[in-house]
């Protein structure tokens, strides 16, 4: 056992599941870094913070930029000794269609969603194998199951858990476990940071249709009450910090398990097809 308390970073914490996730660590005995891209958004983890009666350790941390990443690594190292967990949240959602999306829009779904996590994971790893730690990273079920309309976002996801699925059985002949963790819908702000005015007319051209289609759905999808909880989503964040032997890949509800699995037993691509066509046609 440590003589120390145990250290986890958290990325992407101002928020929705990262900052559920940071208050749940705090409060499981966890000596808890809680990073986002800017400090002054730190409002509502602060008053979580308080309400739960828990000290959080926030620092500011930009998952697309390589100093920030590095300096916020070696700080937690230099002021805190050890790190025994990173949990990759940090992410930005993106609506578009190849045709009418931008080149510039796609790299920079790629840069936060994918480089992002190898970043911070790159620069955690020899941490992570001096304490036999743990690498914990939130994708969606969208990393599994491609998705209209999400074309980068998915891309993206798909990257992370590809590269994650590659990289665990090498981390782990050092002692390091790598898990992935797969929400569906969570009912957060995720949903109002797509970039699309939903209030405004749409104009996709010859998309427009699918597109509306797409978005009524989803909109039902995220709605309070019909979508997870954050703090829902953060107990299998918890699943992956606390199990003996945590699995590779984690869903967060039943229903996150039965869509990945559609996928996952779909060989020629007909069942996620002939399902996802119904939600713009």
């Amino acid at each position: 056992m440590p003589t120390t308390p145990r250290t986890v970073l958290i990325t992407g914490t101002s928020s929705g599941i990262g900052l559920a996730a940071a208050v749940a660590a705090a409060r499981a005995g966890w000596r808890t870094v809680a990073t986002l891209r800017d400090t002054a958004r730190a409002g509502a983890l602060r008053e979580a913070a308080a309400e739960a009666g828990v000290e959080l350790d926030i620092r500011r941390l930009d998952v697309t930029d390589e100093a920030s990443v590095t300096a916020a690594v070696d700080g937690v190292i230099a002021d805190h000794g050890r790190l025994d967990a990173v949990v990759n949240n940090a992410g930005a959602g993106h609506l578009g269609t190849l045709e009418n999306d931008s080149m510039e829009n796609i790299r920079n779904v790629m840069e936060v969603n994918f480089f992002g996590v190898l970043n911070v994971s790159k620069a955690a790893l020899p941490h992570l194998r001096a304490t036999g730690g743990r690498l914990i990273t939130v994708t969606s079920v969208g990393g599994v199951v491609g998705q209209p309309f999400n074309e980068a976002y998915c891309a993206a996801k798909f990257a992370v858990e590809g590269y994650l699925e590659s990289l665990a059985p090498v981390a782990r002949t050092l002692g390091v476990s790598v898990s992935v963790v797969e929400p569906g819908a969570v009912a957060t702000e995720f949903v109002n940071k797509i970039g699309v005015d939903l209030e405004a007319g749409l104009d996709a051209g010859p998309y427009t249709g699918a597109l509306r289609r797409y978005i009524d759905r989803t909109v039902e999808q995220f709605k309070e009450g019909s979508a997870q909880t954050p703090a829902g989503a953060a107990e299998a964040v918890m699943t992956a910090l606390h199990a003996d032997r945590p699995a590779f890949r984690i869903q967060t509800t039943d229903w996150a398990r039965a869509f990945v699995g559609t996928k996952l037993a779909d060989t020629d691509g007909s069942a996620v097809q002939d399902l996802t066509t119904t939600w713009v046609a």
